[in-house]
């Protein structure tokens, strides 16, 4: 295999600990480096749809994540330099604290992101009621890793011009790095969130303008010169290149399966590569509003990844004639792949705030949502008994983050695929409800962690046209 080396330009944007602003300052950096009509792809680390989101809108091109719990180190440098081969620039988000991870080494940190892709770091620091102080933190996050390149600083709620140049001056004398931007304090730099996150951007049209706004705070208030030189510093990578891992594949008559994917304001939550892998693996995509549309278009598999079901709950109820032709699909053994979301929508009733909402009725339990979350972080599951798409004793990571759980279940009509090792699933033990040819679980899957799950989705959407 040929070797691979490119420069790409790069920054990871990290923070010594969650709610500093980087989704701020990483928004407001992406946007003002599109205004100066620079092709800037954008990543996230870890597990996240939402932030992504922005970052797609943001710069018209889909965010990608960088995961080393659920992806090799390998996996990880391919995905950023193939993904970022035809850009100019590839800004990664981290996520929590730079250092934090699944343990005390700090594996899956964002400081290991950054260290995977040799990439510097731009801390971003609350400024909130601080002035001095911050030396000592800064000076603490830039030594703690030898192998790790904090390159500046970013100043976030920064009160007035006095307080400003008070912590310009601590960083700048005392920790030997630069102050690159600012962000002033001010409710118009902040966008609404919820349970999950932020709102994600394909809810609310008018939440652009906040993004308008962190935009041009970047532009006026950050050193984007510099920025772009910290970029350019970081070195030359190197990888094997990328490898395809899903086999192309179509019927006898050269006829690509058809699969459908939910795609509206309810069901948002999908990885680009889940998408790109069922193409690769030789689907044919159509997109479903399970809001709108009346009718199942003509299918032979179905899709129905994560978002805010009870947000638009009465929408889907609403919706009888798309409810009643997925019951009529799955009953047919239309083979379908749910996850959290897409569980949700399968379930007999789903409640929310002391309402209950008819769903599509294709697995017998409801579906409650509570206030805190039932379960959340990384999932690991081994697969232990017969489903659609996974075979058997293999190992899927995953992560799950939900506010709802199962209940009522008629396990009379329903198994269970996968056996909990890690997280929570649907009880703690067992996740991925089994019933025809439909698996639904809480966990999210990323198909570069695993690829046997694309292929599989194609050759059952076969075997169901085929039988039709």
């Amino acid at each position: 295999m040929v070797e691979n080396r490119r420069r790409i330009p790069r920054v990871v944007v990290g923070a010594p600990c969650g709610r500093s602003g980087k989704t701020t300052v990483t928004l407001g950096l992406l946007a003002a480096l599109k205004s100066r009509g620079i092709r800037v792809q954008p990543f996230k680390k870890g597990p996240d749809f939402i932030d992504p989101g922005w970052m797609t809108m943001v710069t018209g091109r889909p965010c990608r994540n960088l995961d080393s719990f659920m992806m090799t180190k390998q996996v990880i440098l391919d995905s950023f330099m193939t993904s970022a081969a035809d850009a100019d620039i590839g800004v990664v988000e981290g996520a929590m604290g730079l250092f934090d991870g699944v343990d005390i080494e700090g594996s899956g940190s964002t400081a290991e992101i950054a260290k995977s892709i040799a990439a510097p770091v731009l801390l971003v620091v609350d400024t909130t009621r601080m002035t001095r102080s911050i030396a000592p933190l800064v000076k603490g996050f830039t030594s703690f890793d030898p192998n790790l390149t904090v390159a500046g600083v970013i100043l976030n709620k920064v009160a007035r011009p006095r307080h400003e140049a008070m912590l310009r001056e601590a960083v700048e004398k005392y920790c030997g790095i630069p102050v690159l931007g600012v962000i002033p304090k001010g409710r118009q730099f902040t966008i609404p969130d919820r349970h999950l996150g932020l709102v994600p951007a394909a809810e609310r049209d008018d939440l652009a303008a906040s993004v308008d706004e962190i935009g041009k705070a970047a532009i006026r208030f950050f050193d984007m010169d510099r920025i772009l030189e910290v970029a350019a510093s970081a070195p030359l990578l190197s990888s094997s290149g990328f490898r395809r891992i899903f086999c192309r594949r179509s019927d006898q008559n050269g006829q690509k399966p058809v699969v459908g994917v939910f795609r509206d304001r309810a069901f948002t939550f999908y990885y680009p590569e889940n998408i790109e892998a069922l193409e690769e693996a030789g689907a044919r995509l159509v997109e479903i509003d399970a809001i709108n549309d009346q009718v199942l278009p003509g299918i032979d598999a179905l899709y129905i990844g994560g978002g805010f079901p009870e947000v638009f709950a009465a929408g889907l109820e609403a919706n009888q004639g798309l409810r009643k032709a997925v019951k009529e699909g799955v009953e047919s053994g239309l083979p379908v792949y749910a996850e959290c979301g897409g569980l949700m929508y399968l379930a007999r009733n789903l409640v929310w705030k002391d309402r209950k909402y008819q769903m599509s009725g294709c697995l017998p339990f409801d579906v409650v949502m509570s206030d805190r979350p039932q379960g959340h972080g990384y999932e690991v599951v081994e697969v232990c008994s017969d489903n659609p798409f996974f075979s058997m004793d293999s190992i899927v990571r995953g992560h799950e983050f939900h506010h709802s759980s199962v209940e009522n279940i008629d396990e009379s009509m329903v198994s269970f695929a996968f056996r909990v090792t890690r997280g929570w699933g649907i009880d703690g033990r067992r996740d991925g409800a089994v019933y025809k040819n439909v698996l639904a679980c809480y966990s999210h899957m990323h198909a570069r962690s695993c690829p046997e799950w694309a292929p599989a989705v194609v050759k059952r959407a076969l075997e169901f046209r085929e039988g039709s």
